[in-house]
């Protein structure tokens, strides 16, 4: 970086925190650096690396220093050999359910190895914008929480809640703590219209109606009101059964919730709420019965499961580019229905004896991934709730598919357009043929060659793309990488540690 460079740099700095109103000493505390330090940045005497000048333009919130940032864009070079071992990371939707989840709670939560990922980071931005203390202890990811005694809906940060669809989780912790209040509309995922009326529905037994206008959720509570029958919800979703959970804790009767989700995250909460004293029975079915408390005021120390989709990317890491790698942690419970349509494609693999989460209740073991000789499967691939193949896990069959010999028919029946993202294989030389918004032919087997694409805006086909780069003869582009970034830790960086050969690069 030249002087000149880092002159101008400076320059829109010190512009942008003067028009947020900011003083030095402010945007260091925002940092966690020092006045000088960030004296030295505006004076164009201090080396910058990318990553602090994408974060002082998310704590100034300017675009002007996010251009100078630039998205984050990968280089993949292949065909890629994997080998060695690699560990799961804890769960990215259990995580942010804690997080949400301890806004329950007056006392301190200490959660165990966070998933450190731009989800979460978003979470702890609204948290820390209403009057939350939060603090990294460690390098283990362990995160302290403590809550302030009145929340500060009204200072939102806005810019952080529209970039996740997590915040509509807020409304069931709220709804305890306040009679009316407001949250800006929920974002995330580009997955076509998700409505709320499931979470209406599940939390309008406790006295709780939302108006959405102007871009913002307003809320407003009828404390008269209390569930007087089970509360059955009406789609069997993660989140809307996170969110009755969380309403149902501090209600201090007896709540039953019925078509309740039993999936991965939704059990790491149960079991934190009954570290909060909380009585929760029917974990790991489709039926609880909550009997909550009027307050909850304990400090409490917590070790989320991990990440079963994680899992999954990694061993579709292994399968694509035929390795033998040792994937370590694998939450088995739900990964079950996944190894069995693969054992069923002539996947080869073994496991190792079953042991505990931190949590004392998630089964884990590590598995070994074999050469294989994959073939289609009899029968379409889809989804269905817990205890059936994961909806998140679905697109990393498409993949799999990609690299088998003969047709595979996948159903996203849940979305109503993640399946027109998996097209993008094609792209790599995959023969991907969409049948309609919800399901995809493949055919293979695929010789995967290298191209240049722009990541797609969900989740994970965006890491099925990636991961087919792997597989990729010559040198693959993955553009606007952000959307990986919001669901996994390092992923590129672990792949490499595997033998992958990935550069993360910007455009300045």
């Amino acid at each position: 970086m030249t002087d000149g460079y880092k002159g101008r740099i400076g320059n829109l700095i010190r512009d942008a925190r003067k028009h947020k109103g900011l003083t030095q000493a402010q945007l260091a505390d925002l940092l966690n650096t020092s006045q000088s330090a960030i004296n030295r940045i505006e004076q164009g005497q201090q080396n910058l690396s990318l990553e602090m000048i994408a974060r002082v333009g998310a704590a100034l919130d300017s675009s002007l220093v996010d251009i100078g940032a630039g998205p984050t864009h990968l280089r993949v070079t292949g065909p890629t050999t994997l080998s060695g071992e690699i560990t799961v990371k804890t769960s990215k939707n259990a995580g942010v359910a804690l997080l949400v989840g301890s806004l329950l709670n007056r006392g301190r939560t200490t959660l165990r190895k966070v998933a450190r990922i731009e989800e979460v980071n978003r979470i702890i931005e609204v948290l820390n914008s209403i009057g939350v203390q939060t603090r990294w202890l460690n390098d283990d990811n362990d995160l302290e929480i403590v809550p302030p005694k009145e929340l500060r809906l009204d200072a939102v940060d806005e810019a952080a809640a529209r970039r996740t669809r997590s915040v509509i989780m807020f409304l069931g912790p709220l709804l305890h703590r306040l009679d009316t209040f407001e949250l800006p509309y929920a974002g995330g995922c580009n997955l076509g219209t998700r409505t709320v009326e499931p979470h209406m529905s599940a939390l309008r037994p406790f006295g709780l109606e939302v108006k959405a206008t102007d871009g913002a959720y307003h809320a407003s509570v009828n404390r008269e009101i209390q569930p007087g029958r089970p509360i059955v919800l009406t789609e069997r979703g993660d989140t809307v059964t996170e969110n009755a959970l969380m309403a149902a804790a501090l209600h201090p009767g007896t709540t039953v919730i019925r078509n309740a989700s039993s999936n991965y995250m939704v059990q790491d909460l149960c079991f934190y709420l009954q570290k909060l004293g909380v009585e929760v029975e029917g974990v790991g079915t489709t039926t609880l019965r909550v009997t909550g408390r009027e307050v909850i005021d304990v400090d409490v120390d917590y070790a989320p499961s991990e990440d079963p989709i994680e899992a999954m990317s990694l061993l579709t890491a292994a399968i694509v580019t035929d390795s033998e790698i040792t994937i370590k942690r694998v939450p088995i419970e739900f990964m079950e229905i996944e190894l069995a349509t693969l054992e069923e494609m002539g996947f080869n693999y073994t496991l190792s004896e079953e042991y505990l989460a931190l949590n004392g209740k998630t089964r884990l073991v590590d598995i070994n991934t074999k050469h294989s000789v994959l073939h289609a499967p009899l029968d379409k691939i889809h989804p269905l709730p817990f205890p059936g193949l994961n909806i998140d896990n679905l697109p990393f069959f498409a993949a799999i598919a990609a690299v088998a010999q003969g047709q595979t028919l996948l159903h996203d029946w849940v979305y109503e357009n993640r399946a027109i993202y998996l097209t993008e294989l094609n792209k790599l030389g995959g023969n991907v043929t969409l049948m309609d918004p919800h399901r995809v032919m493949i055919e293979g087997p695929t010789h995967f060659s290298g191209t240049e694409i722009v990541c797609p805006p969900a989740l994970r086909p965006a890491v099925v793309v990636l991961l087919a780069m792997l597989a990729s003869k010559g040198t693959s582009v993955l553009r606007s990488t952000y959307v990986i970034a919001r669901g996994y830790e390092d992923l590129a960086e672990r792949l490499n540690q595997l033998g992958a050969n990935i550069t993360a690069f910007r455009d300045i």
